[in-house]
Order: structure tokens, then C-alpha cells, then sequence
């Protein structure tokens, strides 16, 4: 058996399919008995017309007089099947991928935008794949793209915007779901691209434009306050210590030498002065 699922699972639309089988009557065993009395006579080339293939990743649901032969999918390998009695439908067990194109979608604020998505999904159970839906790969791509305009129809712009893997994951739940009757088991879904009116890009550029511009201005103006805040205690710590305003003068001279300036301005404290001045009038 496939290690991928190929056993049909034990749900009830399977059970219905399966045990709604009557028998295929007196005239039925008179045809496949004489379908059988044909492959005999005509045998070994009968037999070329009997046995059929069956891919590895391929799952065979046999008809015998227009009833599903048996509760499971025949294959992969040899099968064998009589003629003008038995017809069989082969189904892919591999992964599909459904490309969603864009969907023009009203967000729930009002917004026009235009998103495209991914399925990917494959066939767990062959006989519900056949039995239960026409066409199981244009159900699944019509349900994804109507969940999909489902779901977003209820997201904000934000929400839409900032929320794929959330809005992806609940895609997925609900199509994994509905999709469980016709054998599907949906893998994976992707929201690709989300595509917005030019003139909303602008808006939201300048948006976020005017809110850098705030966030910046905020910034400047608590550095300015922190650097007032600093500066009155310096200036507190100089008025109780004026031998430390002498060593700030002396490193900034030391500063502006390091940057090899021909012309050093030197700050001549004005109390020095006073006291040369007294010194020369004593002379």
C-alpha cells in the first residue's frame, strides 16, 4: 500500500459510497461470467487487453457494470480487469499546485486591493475523488478562490497586510475541511502578493513619511533636554570647584592643538588679571 495515504479514510461519505453497493443481480453474473468465458477463449491475446499498468503515485477505481468494484483503489502495479464489463478511472496521488489568481477583494475598511494565493493540495482517497465530486480539481481551485475572498473580505488593510500566515492558516483550516468529503488533503496555502491602489501606496508613504519626521523630532527634543540637564549640573560642579574650570580650559587647549590649528585662542581667566593688576599698583 502507499505509506503517502492511500488507504481511504473511514469518513462517512465513503462509508456512503461504499456500502451503498448492491449487487450486480443475475444479469450481472451472466455478463461478467460470459466476459470471462471470452477472455478464456481468446487467451494469451485477451490478455494484453485485460491487464493494465498502475504508476507508483497512481491509484486505479475500478467500474464493474458501472459499480465501484471494491472499497479501495486499486493499485499501484498489475491490475486486471475483464472486458466489455469493467472500465477504470486513474487518479494522481501527487501534490497539486493550484495557483489562485488575484482576487479583487473590499477589505472590511473599505479599501480595494487585489490578492493572489497558492493551494497546494493531492488525492488521499481515490474512490471519494471519483465518486463524490465531477470534477475534484475545478471544485477545489472554485473553493479556494471563494474562501479566499471569504476570508479577506472580514481583514482590515492592516490586518491584511500584517497577518498572511494567520489569514493563510485559516484558509487552509476551512478548505481542509469542506474539501475532506472528495478525498482532498490540502498541504499548504500561501498568500503571494498583495497589490494596493497607487494612490493608497502614496498615502501610506506619507503616513509613514510624517510619523518618521515625529519620532524624529521627539528624539531631538528629549536629547536637547537631557543635554540642558546635564549641562546645569557641570555648571553646578564648576561653581563649587573653580580649579576644575581651570582644567577644562586646559584640556580644551589640548583638544584644539590636537587638531593642529595655527591660531589657539587661550581663555584668560578675568580673575588672574585682577590680581596682577593689584600686584603692579602695590609695586
Amino acid at each position: 500500500m502507499d505509506p503517502q495515504g492511500d488507504t481511504p479514510k473511514k469518513n462517512n461519505t465513503e462509508h456512503l459510497v461504499a456500502d451503498r453497493r448492491e449487487g450486480i443481480g443475475v444479469c450481472g453474473w451472466i455478463l461478467v461470467s460470459l466476459s470471462f468465458l471470452l477472455v478464456l477463449i481468446t487467451f494469451p491475446i485477451s490478455i494484453w487487453a485485460c491487464i493494465k499498468v498502475i504508476r507508483e503515485y497512481e491509484r486505479a477505481v475500478v467500474f464493474r457494470l458501472g459499480r465501484i468494484l471494491s472499497k479501495q483503489a486499486k493499485g499501484p502495479g498489475l491490475i486486471l480487469i475483464l472486458p466489455c464489463t469493467d472500465t477504470f478511472i486513474k487518479v494522481d496521488l501527487r501534490t497539486v499546485t493550484c495557483n489562485v489568481p488575484p482576487q479583487e477583494i473590499l477589505t472590511k475598511d473599505a479599501v480595494t486591493t487585489q490578492v493572489d494565493g497558492v493551494v497546494y493540495y493531492r488525492i488521499h482517497s481515490a474512490i471519494s475523488a471519483v465518486a463524490n465530486v465531477t470534477d475534484v480539481h475545478s471544485a477545489t481551485f472554485l473553493l479556494a478562490q471563494a474562501t479566499l475572498r471569504k476570508i479577506l473580505g472580514t481583514q482590515s488593510l492592516a490586518q491584511l497586510l500584517a497577518g498572511r500566515e494567520e489569514i493563510a492558516r485559516s484558509v487552509k483550516a476551512i478548505l481542509d475541511d469542506a474539501t475532506e468529503q472528495w478525498g482532498i488533503k490540502v498541504a499548504r496555502v500561501e498568500i503571494k502578493d498583495i497589490r494596493i491602489p497607487v494612490a493608497m501606496q502614496r498615502a501610506m508613504a506619507a503616513e509613514a513619511e510624517a510619523a518618521r519626521d515625529a519620532r524624529a523630532k521627539v528624539v531631538a527634543a528629549e536629547g536637547e533636554m537631557n543635554a540642558s540637564k546635564t549641562l546645569k549640573q557641570a555648571s553646578i560642579v564648576l561653581a563649587e570647584s573653580p580649579a576644575g574650570l581651570q582644567l577644562r580650559y586646559l584640556q580644551t587647549l589640548t583638544t584644539l592643538a590636537a587638531e593642529n590649528n595655527s591660531t589657539i585662542v587661550f581663555p584668560l581667566p578675568i580673575n588672574m588679571l585682577e590680581s596682577l593688576g593689584q600686584k603692579n599698583k602695590g609695586g
